[in-house]
């Protein structure tokens, strides 16, 4: 809710004093016993109450008793992404990073806005990280990229708006670790790729085309990435540092 008092004009000011002092006597107060405390109608109430910034004045008497207010069913994303931060396993966090620290390049790749994701990830890599971080813009720029050395990390809200294995397989050829980071749950992929990281047991909505899809849960998961990394190299900092005290008190 986006409460605003500043909206109110005098009249509705001296409403909301009203009923608040009114609220504090009675801890039922009624629309009608409301309207009546403030000279004024139940209609002007109710328009008082919207403007302000509540749905209806129930809504805004349980704010006033401190009650716990409803909510408007929330969208579809909302439920999703909640979904996601309740069963999600953040060992798997630690394990991309250990997988990350096995490579000295790491290769981002990723269509459309997968590939705004990895521009994102390049630049926070590149803050917290000593390594080689690219996010390509096209295969091309990739097969030009990876080595024996690389890992290389694709982004796809689907798994299904184009196919990634022509790359992958010229990938595999070079010696060049894959990891497939998809969204939405897509278990068809797995019979093409070896290594799949899938962030939700869930789809969006088919009513959106790829390139219109959320693309939340990868950004939640790049930033935990991106905070682990952080916190591991604050311990290492503290452990040198403690390591080298050590020697100099000996």
């Amino acid at each position: 809710m986006n409460i605003d008092v500043n909206k109110l004009n005098t009249l509705e000011h001296q409403i909301n004093e009203t009923i608040i002092k009114c609220s504090k006597e009675n801890l039922n107060l009624r629309i009608a016993q409301a309207a009546e405390a403030c000279g004024c109608s139940m209609s002007k109430i109710s328009k008082f109450v919207k403007k302000l910034g509540f749905n209806n004045y129930k809504q805004y008497m349980d704010f006033l008793y401190g009650n716990e207010i409803s909510q408007k069913d929330s969208s579809n994303e909302l439920e999703r992404v909640k979904k996601f931060l309740d069963d999600f396993d953040l060992s798997l966090v630690d394990e991309f990073i250990d997988l990350m620290n096995s490579c000295d390049k790491i290769i981002l790749f990723g269509y459309g806005p997968s590939f705004i994701c990895t521009q994102y990830f390049e630049y926070k890599l590149k803050l917290t990280t000593n390594k080689f971080i690219s996010s390509a813009p096209d295969e091309i720029s990739v097969e030009r990229l990876i080595d024996d050395k690389s890992l290389l990390v694709i982004f796809s809200a689907t798994g299904k708006f184009k196919s990634f294995e022509k790359l992958y397989n010229y990938s595999k050829k070079h010696n060049c670790k894959v990891l497939l980071i998809v969204e939405e749950y897509n278990t068809t992929l797995l019979s093409n790729y070896d290594n799949v990281l899938m962030l939700t047991k869930s789809t969006q909505s088919n009513d959106f085309k790829p390139y219109e899809k959320s693309r939340t849960i990868f950004f939640i998961f790049i930033e935990e990435v991106i905070q682990h990394i952080i916190l591991k190299n604050r311990k290492e900092n503290l452990l040198q540092k403690q390591k080298s005290t050590s020697k100099e008190n000996i």
